[in-house]
């Protein structure tokens, strides 16, 4: 259902600034994050907390608001009571979204999202041509849909995700095999690109990392330090989380597990060799095999899935055999790793979700570690929303984490 219209801000708008490190936001962030976690929320029980002075939850409760991220609900209805009323302060979602961009193989999507990591607005284009085309094609569109969709709110920052080596500092898609992609300065090319006279911040992420931001702040990864985000898609990408760090390594280079072996793999991987994980569960290699095989009319996996949707025996067989394949890289993600949670996204499971049962069977088999698979291998939180929240999680996450770092910009040129 769409949001009412709100009210425009008076002034310049705000953005997310990019925040260096992990910091976490200092007391202000903690506030936010409690209330995003366990809202709406009064003075006192975010006192308890985060451990913070009332005193100081008075003094960054009043600074969020400001900054339009909270909001002071109205009183409880009723016959007032003795003593001064306690206040809950919640989420403004009215005021500011997250503008954000996925970088798919076969889509480019556009999405709004608020800051509950809910998707307001959606469009998707048909990607095509090379690294220079598809980035121009988002620099003209994106004006078009934010002035469409935003209905007064401010974007706070633009977010960009892909999948593939993705290094967030440089704002470099270092390579994206599938999409040819190689040291690709998407940052410097988007720059400027929602219009308007105003320079939003550009937080280059890749989905797999983005999407487990999400999970921490609105999904399964919520209270966990130690979590996995797997995506399974045209590309392959994990993201860890150690003692609520993000592990990057060099250059974002942490979590590639494209090149995993899996027994059995046939598939020619782009290195050049067999048996690699992402080629051998690779939406486009399935697609094109159902499609040789005469039971689908195009190589497109979505149209695999909507075999699979009619009970299509065949089309169930083939993704059951590749959730096993997948299966062979979730055990070896639990056993090396160990995490409390295991986050998998994946077009099957989230069209289908009881084939997320033969993970389960697969992975206890395989794994040493994981003696209950179902309660650590969860789907994703987003379901058929997953792209748009990837999209604006790179935002939200420099918002929680910092959210004293808002700055005004000026409209028009500097």
């Amino acid at each position: 259902m769409p949001l009412p219209p709100s009210p425009r801000l008076s002034g310049p708008p705000l953005v997310a600034s990019p925040v260096a490190g992990e910091g976490e936001g200092g007391g202000a962030g903690a506030v936010l994050r409690a209330v995003v976690r366990y809202g709406p929320l009064g003075r006192t029980a975010l006192a308890g907390r985060t451990g913070l002075s009332p005193a100081a939850v008075s003094r960054h409760t009043a600074a969020l608001a400001g900054l339009g991220l909270l909001r002071e609900l109205p009183p409880p209805a009723g016959p007032p009571r003795a003593g001064r009323p306690q206040l809950l302060v919640d989420i403004d979602t009215t005021r500011h979204v997250a503008l954000g961009v996925h970088i798919g193989v076969p889509w480019v999507t556009f999405a709004l999202v608020d800051l509950r990591g809910r998707v307001v607005a959606e469009r998707r284009h048909v990607r095509q041509g090379d690294a220079p085309e598809v980035l121009a094609g988002i620099r003209r569109r994106l004006p078009g849909f934010l002035a469409a969709h935003a209905r007064g709110r401010s974007p706070l920052g633009l977010g960009v995700v892909t999948g593939g080596w993705v290094d967030a500092e440089s704002g470099t898609v270092v390579e994206h095999a599938p999409l040819g992609w190689r040291d690709v300065p998407v940052r410097r090319a988007l720059s400027g690109a929602a219009g308007g006279g105003v320079r939003l911040p550009v937080h280059l992420e890749g989905h797999a990392r983005a999407l487990a931001r999400a999970e921490l702040l609105f999904g399964a990864g919520r209270g966990h330090s130690e979590i996995v985000h797997l995506f399974v898609g045209n590309v392959v990408d994990a993201a860890i989380t150690a003692g609520g760090t993000m592990l990057r390594g060099p250059r974002s280079g942490a979590g590639d597990v494209a090149h995993l072996p899996v027994p059995g793999g046939v598939a020619r991987c782009s290195c050049g060799r067999h048996g690699c994980f992402q080629a051998a569960v690779s939406e486009r290699v399935l697609a094109r095999q159902a499609h040789a095989d005469g039971l689908i009319a195009a190589p497109d996996f979505t149209l695999l899935l909507d075999r699979a949707e009619t009970g299509d025996a065949t089309a169930l067989r083939l993704l059951r055999e590749r959730l096993r394949a997948v299966a062979h890289g979730v055990a070896l993600l639990l056993d090396v790793i160990n995490p409390s949670v295991l986050v998998l996204t994946e077009a099957a499971v989230i069209r289908l979700p009881e084939l997320l049962a033969d993970v389960h069977r697969e992975v206890a088999v395989r794994s040493h570690l994981a003696r209950d698979a179902a309660q650590v291998v969860v789907p994703t939180s987003f379901g058929r929303d997953v792209l748009g929240v990837a999209a604006g999680a790179a935002v939200l996450d420099a918002v929680y984490r910092g959210p004293m770092a808002l700055r005004t910009v000026r409209r028009g040129p500097r």
